[in-house]
């Protein structure tokens, strides 16, 4: 049972011969009765001050609790963040390297198809120059040819040389 203000304020005792004097207790009750009203209202104020203090409490656990799972995902994003970002540094690179790849795989069937071409036209220039000297020599054999005297040259010169004796035999014999 829990005594109020009010039940020590209404409480009536008994009265005696030789009892204590009313007045006074009558004064003390009521003195005891706003002190305890004092205290009923000091414990209600705590009370509630402990109920909103418990609130803020509970408000902070949740806040913490809100933060701790907020960081925990934060945390999961941010490696998911690297790991995707690390994916995509891979991904990047292999692609780079498979297009180095390709480009120096062009630039070496160009290196060929160029040593090929050159050596082409080496071949075609030794063969040129093969040409060139088959036809100087034809004309060189040709100019020998015409520039070495004849059997008719040959001929024509001795056929001069009795036709002078002749004429000169001729013309003394017929003086």
């Amino acid at each position: 049972m829990k005594i109020t203000p009010l039940d020590i304020r209404q409480k009536r005792f008994d009265t005696a011969i030789r009892g204590f004097s009313r007045r006074e207790v009558e004064a003390y009750l009521e003195l005891l009765a706003g002190e305890f009203e004092e205290v009923v209202k000091e414990n209600i104020s705590l009370k509630e001050e402990l109920r909103r203090a418990q609130l803020r409490i509970e408000q902070y656990q949740e806040r913490e609790r809100t933060l701790q799972e907020t960081m925990v995902t934060a945390q999961r994003i941010s490696e998911d963040l690297k790991s995707a970002a690390k994916k995509e540094a891979e991904i990047i690179i292999a692609d780079a390297e498979h297009q180095a790849e390709k480009i120096v795989h062009g630039a070496h069937q160009k290196l060929v198809q160029v040593v090929e071409d050159i050596n082409e036209l080496k071949r075609q220039r030794t063969q040129f120059e093969s040409q060139v000297r088959s036809v100087v020599e034809a004309h060189r054999k040709l100019l020998e040819t015409f520039s070495a005297p004849s059997f008719a040259d040959r001929d024509y010169a001795r056929v001069e040389d009795n036709v002078a004796y002749l004429s000169q035999k001729k013309a003394t014999h017929g003086e």
